[in-house]
Formats: C-alpha cells, structure tokens, sequence
C-alpha cells in the first residue's frame, strides 16, 4: 500500500487574525512582527496605515507589496485578491515560513478559513484562526456585535486581551461565554497583544547558517534592550499563559487507538506537531502530524537510513491536564517491541519500494489517511 503523496516542498502556514474594532489585534499583529523568532512572515491586510514595524509606519494602496524588513512582507488586497495574493506570498522567491491574514474588512473569519481549506494552493496549510477579545470591553462589543458568538464558536484560539483592565469577575465570566459560544478553543490571557509567538508557529531554521552570519536586526536590537530593561529573558512570562506536553515513544503507535484520541482531543489543546510511528501499519513510513484547533493533517514521509523508529510529539494548550494526556497518548502504543534504530536489511529499502501488510494492519491505517492529502487533492 502506497501512502505516501509525491514530494513537495514544505507548506507555509496561514494564520487567520480575527477580532473587532478596538480589540487588539493590530497591536497582536505588530507584536508578532517584533517577536519573528526568526521566522520570515508575509501579511495580508486591508491597508497598511497602523502596521508598525523597526519604527516605521508603512503606507500604501490596496493591491500594494511592500517590505517590512527582516525578510518579512505586507500586501494590502481585498477579498477577491486573496488567492491571487497567497500565490505570490508563497512563491519560492518570497523564501516565507509563515502567512498571517488580519481578517477585519476583508470578509467573515469563518469565510477566510472557508476560503484557505477550499484552496488548491498546494504551498499552504492551514495555521488556525485566532480571535481577539477586548476583556474589559466584551459586554459591549457583544451589544454591538452579536456575531461574535460566531466567531468564538469557529476560533481554534481566543486571545483574551487588555486583561489588566479586567477584573477576576469579567474574565471568569468571558470564559463562560466563550464555552458558551460552543467553543472549544484554547483560551490565553494577554496584555497588549503580547503573547508567545510559539503559540502559532514554530522558530524558525536556518540549516544553511544564514541567521547566523545576518546583520543585527530592530527586532534583535528590541529585544535586547527589552532584556536589558526587565533584567530577564525574553518569553519567559509570555510561556505561563499556556502549557506544553512532550510524549516520546519507541514502541510504535496503535493507528485506531491514536485516531480516537485525535477525534476526541479536549477542549483547550490547540496545537499537535511532531512525528509518529505506526509500525507495522506502515513500516516505511513517519507520519508527520500538523494540528491546529479542530483541523488534521498527516504527512508520511519515507524513514531515513539508520533513523530511529520513534514518534515524537509537542501538544500545546492552556489549560490542558498535561498527565492525563501522555496517560492518554501512552494508552495508544501498540504491543509491539520498541522499533528502536531500523535493521540495515530494513533501511537498505530501495526507495519507493513497498513493505508488504496484512489486511487488518491495512484497515486499521484507513483512519488515518482520511487526514492524509492525496495526489491531486490540491496540486494544480
């Protein structure tokens, strides 16, 4: 059985930044912008007026690109652009690791997640929509805006902001509220839009030593003279606001056992990446995991000679029973032995040569390809 999908080059993520007027968005925006790790990030906005970056102020028109330096772009579109915009942000040239989208104007946030899922860019994948809520200021923006139930309903992560302006009461009650809302969204608390970057995407890395033989940058010159002042490092008070769970297994995975625990993951956890191992499910493949909110990908990649078989898991959240969940992921190991470092007859594979399976093992992976993208899924 062939899992695997032809190769492609690694896909960019597209976060969806949602919140209304007064909220903190833009604020969250910017912040990310100061705090990249590293990362190059493309943004996609309505206009560039209150996008602040290095202390500048960039200005442009809609269907305008501009740089907002450390390798990072804004582009000014409107929603029928999206598309045309997303295929010159994830162009080879543009070198980007992660794509953010500020919803307000463009159109409904669940329309945009809408838009990114139906996509047939085959260099996207979806990153999670994140919804902005003014803390102190959630009864009226409800008033104003009912829909907002809507959007926490769909959110995959509710950033609670201006939470110094908000007593216990109203933050215990907006957490009513959002599970209210059906949510079963992540929730963090943030004071001016200031939250751990790690939160939705991953440092970036530079295997060819660029960063390292870069110029300083604002964001690094900011950074430090923020240390300097605090007299700490930097993230370390952003990391409390919500929790990270590691899981490392040798013996390899039950597929059936895992997918129910996907299909069930709870309310809070927001993001799962790393790699499993099924074993005999697929003895030639690791499966890659990306998931963010209530999405699912999975991408078999072939086993590297002498690399060990192992699955190797990050879940991140707020407010998640971090023991409960390893007890959970290790209630998912099968009876197999460890897999451990491959045999030399087994890493000695010719490549795209297929390991033959049994029928229950071929069954018991049926789950987890539903979440695997097929060829022509979304290739052009």
């Amino acid at each position: 059985m062939n899992t695997s999908p032809p190769p492609r080059s690694r896909q960019i993520p597209v976060i969806v930044l949602a919140g209304f007027l007064g909220s903190g968005k833009t604020t969250l925006l910017n912040h990310l912008l100061r705090h990249r790790a590293g990362n190059r990030i493309g943004v996609i906005v309505n206009d560039f007026g209150s996008i602040e970056i290095d202390a500048m102020t960039v200005s442009g028109q809609v269907g305008s690109t501009v740089s907002l330096g450390g390798g990072c772009l804004c582009c000014a579109v409107d929603a029928s652009e999206l598309d045309t915009y997303l295929e010159t942000l994830t162009r080879p040239a543009a070198r980007l690791d992660v794509i953010v989208i500020e919803a307000s104007g463009l159109a409904e946030p669940q329309e945009l997640v809408r838009m990114l899922l139906a996509s047939d860019n085959p260099h996207i994948v979806y990153g999670g929509l994140v919804e902005v809520v003014d803390a102190a200021e959630f009864g009226a923006t409800r008033e104003r805006h009912p829909e907002i139930d809507r959007h926490l309903a769909v959110a995959d992560l509710v950033v609670l902001n201006k939470t110094d302006r908000a007593g216990e009461q109203e933050r215990a009650h907006l957490q009513k509220a959002v599970e209210a809302a059906g949510s079963t969204a992540a929730v963090v608390p943030a004071t001016y839009g200031r939250i751990d970057p790690e939160l939705l995407f991953d440092p970036a890395l530079r295997p060819d030593g660029e960063e390292k033989a870069r110029q300083l940058t604002f964001e690094d010159l900011y950074l430090e003279e923020r240390a300097q002042e605090s007299g700490e490092e930097h993230g370390a008070h952003l990391h409390t606001a919500y929790e990270s769970v590691d899981f490392t297994s040798d013996v390899p995975m039950d597929p059936r056992r895992l997918m129910e625990f996907l299909d069930s993951r709870p309310v809070g956890l927001y993001r799962i990446k790393g790699y499993v191992d099924f074993g005999a499910g697929d003895a030639d493949h690791a499966y890659g995991v990306h998931a963010v909110g209530r999405f699912l990908r999975f991408v078999p990649r072939s086993w590297t000679r002498g690399e060990p078989r192992l699955t190797r898991l990050v879940l991140i959240g707020s407010g998640i029973d971090a023991q409960a969940l390893l007890k959970e992921l290790e209630g998912c190991r099968t009876s197999e032995k460890p897999s451990g470092k491959p045999s030399e007859e087994s890493s000695a594979v010719e490549p795209g040569r297929e390991t033959a399976q049994d029928a229950p093992h071929e069954r018991a992976m049926w789950g987890v390809l539903r979440y695997v993208q097929q060829p022509g899924d979304d290739d052009a």
